[in-house]
């Protein structure tokens, strides 16, 4: 590699993460959020594209800039879209689903989301649960995420709490 071509190379990454900065302060910080599969493509296909801006030589910085505002843009669209229009958020947002309530495991639930025992039993020990008896719920969020709702005292969830989520088939 030549002196130029290194110089080149710094000035592209220099130049493309100052890009991403003034993006994401304008977009916000949900640019980079996990907050739907949408969300997640968005960071990879950012990601893909600054890989191909620093590592290709036929890229310039002002492609990049398009496209990387581009998908941005489009990903601040769609999660508007999803906020405002809830038959849009119905087609194009995985429910979360309940995968244990109770202290049960939901096998069948586990299956649809494509979990398997083995990973939920991590995602309990990660939420620090000692005994089956200890979990209110095991909610698969729509980000792949795993939220552990706790039963302490016995008290009982809030609705608010699975507003979105599929509860067909579970006993209050």
């Amino acid at each position: 590699m030549t002196l130029q071509a290194s110089i080149w190379l710094i000035l592209s990454v220099l130049g493309i993460f100052s890009i991403i900065i003034i993006i994401t302060r304008i977009f916000g910080l949900r640019t980079f959020a996990k907050m739907s599969s949408f969300d997640f493509a968005s960071t990879i296909a950012v990601g893909s594209v600054l890989a191909s801006i620093i590592l290709n030589t036929d890229y310039s910085l002002l492609k990049g800039a398009i496209t990387l505002i581009t998908i941005i843009g489009f990903q601040t669209l769609f999660s508007y879209l999803v906020r405002k229009h809830d038959f849009f958020k119905k087609i194009v947002t995985n429910k979360p689903q309940i995968v244990m309530w109770n202290g049960e495991i939901l096998h069948d639930k586990l299956k649809f989301c494509n979990v398997g025992v083995d990973d939920l039993l991590a995602k309990l020990r990660e939420a620090n649960v000692h005994d089956f008896s200890e979990v209110k719920a095991v909610i698969f969020e729509s980000t792949g995420d795993v939220s552990v709702i706790h039963n302490n005292d016995g008290r009982p969830v809030a609705k608010e709490l699975l507003k979105d989520v599929n509860i067909e088939n579970i006993n209050f």
